[in-house]
């Protein structure tokens, strides 16, 4: 979906749904804007309902000063303006209060942007503005002070965020990504000393095989292979909407019987995919016109590898991914669903995924389906894409549950005798 194309404020109402469905505002809390090519504002109003805001809410703001619409415009219009005076290169602003990055403005404090090489290349740097009133002029300085110095993200003592950015998909996933990370550092100091990546470290990451490949024409499309394009829109837009992923991190593909296998698109937004999105690469060849994932060599080595293999899931949930963080172990022997359907997960060193994919792709198997890339992604095998979601799913449950466990008291794991019976009664292979 190319938001180009939608009004400024169908936009607003698009965003804010998004945001505060995922519980990253309140009823009465956040605004965004939006600058048209007229140098018009428009904006979320002022008192209304976030949860069920429509078009017709939504304030425009005229260049003179004129107010357009039956409502207020949000009383932090001040700052935007200031942000879009000092700033003509930004026609989106997102300013909201998520819990995670709530926590970081109240202890004033930066969340750490070296857990993961996604974040630092969405989020390269983050300033704070001094408290003021909200909706205050010295609000807006202060704010002002920090944009001025090029600085797109905000934190706002005692407050929340405030972002910048050309477009407000673009805002949205600086926002979204941060909270993210917000949220990853403080689940990862309750288990562990945390793991920070170098800055040589984040350009293994920036791999460039996905744009590198030959095309190829697809001139017919199988039954099956519609199949799996339905299935994998239904459980990418379910993955989005349970935080497995975010709007554009994270990797679904499904073999076909030809051969080749469906991926997932570059830079996509998972919560609005459509089928013909998905990528058909077919021996090292992409599907004319569109680009894949940045994991596709990876997936096809895989592919390569394990002819029993039908689907690869890579995401990064956040619960998972808080032992992917950090020194602590990650053991799924908690209750009898976890062991049997992860079995083994073997923590892999960071880099490896884009730097040894052959001794990545052949670590999986029948009793090693997943896997955890230090400060990167979770990597879930299946020989169908249900079973790999399924694991995806219980992953990031039982990771949860151990650190919930944590807080209250010590771990008692399945004991080896335990284990043993598991596999006689679910016939697991050793």
């Amino acid at each position: 979906m190319n938001i180009n194309y939608i009004h400024p404020a169908d936009q607003l109402v698009m965003f804010m749904q998004r945001i505060y469905d995922k519980g990253m505002t309140t009823t009465s809390g956040g605004n965004l804007s939006i600058m048209d090519e007229d140098g018009n504002i428009w904006i979320t109003p002022a008192g209304v309902d976030k949860g069920t805001l429509n078009r017709n809410d939504i304030v425009c703001v005229k260049e003179d000063g004129t107010v357009l619409g039956m409502h207020k415009p949000s009383s932090e219009l001040p700052f935007h303006a200031a942000i879009y005076k000092m700033r003509p290169d930004l026609k989106a602003v997102l300013h909201a209060h998520p819990p995670a990055l709530v926590a970081f403005s109240i202890v004033r404090k930066c969340p750490n942007l070296d857990l993961m090489p996604s974040v630092q290349k969405m989020c390269p740097e983050v300033k704070i503005a001094t408290y003021a009133v909200p909706g205050s002029d010295q609000l807006g300085g202060n704010i002002g002070k920090c944009f001025a110095e090029n600085c797109n993200i905000v934190l706002l003592e005692n407050h929340g965020v405030c972002i910048g950015a050309e477009d407000m998909f673009t805002a949205f996933q600086k926002f979204e990504t941060l909270e993210y990370t917000a949220n990853l550092e403080i689940l990862a100091n309750k288990i562990g000393k945390l793991r920070t990546l170098e800055k040589a470290a984040h350009e293994v990451a920036q791999t460039r095989t996905h744009l590198k490949m030959d095309d190829f024409i697809s001139n017919s499309r199988s039954v099956e292979e519609l199949a799996a394009r339905r299935d994998m829109i239904t459980l990418i837009r379910r993955s989005y909407k349970q935080g497995l992923f975010t709007a554009t991190q994270g990797t679904y593909s499904v073999r076909l019987s030809d051969g080749s296998f469906l991926i997932t698109p570059y830079g996509m937004d998972r919560a609005y995919l459509e089928e013909d999105d998905l990528v058909r690469v077919k021996a090292g060849m992409r599907e004319m016109g569109k680009i894949p994932s940045r994991a596709v060599g990876l997936h096809e080595k895989i592919y390569n590898t394990h002819p029993e293999i039908g689907a690869v899931l890579l995401a990064q949930p956040v619960h998972a991914m808080a032992f992917a963080v950090t020194d602590a172990v990650f053991d799924p022997r908690t209750i009898p669903e976890s062991y049997i359907l992860l079995r083994d997960v073997k923590r892999m060193p960071y880099g490896q995924n884009y730097t040894q994919q052959d001794l990545t792709a052949a670590y999986f198997g029948e009793v090693t389906p997943a896997a955890m890339v230090e400060n990167d992604c979770v990597i879930v095998t299946g020989n169908t894409l249900l079973q790999a979601f399924d694991r995806l799913e219980v992953m990031e449950s039982t990771a949860h549950s151990i650190i919930n466990a944590a807080a209250i008291g010590d771990i008692v794991h399945i004991s080896k005798e335990e284990i043993d019976n598991l596999k006689e009664a679910f016939h697991l292979k050793d």
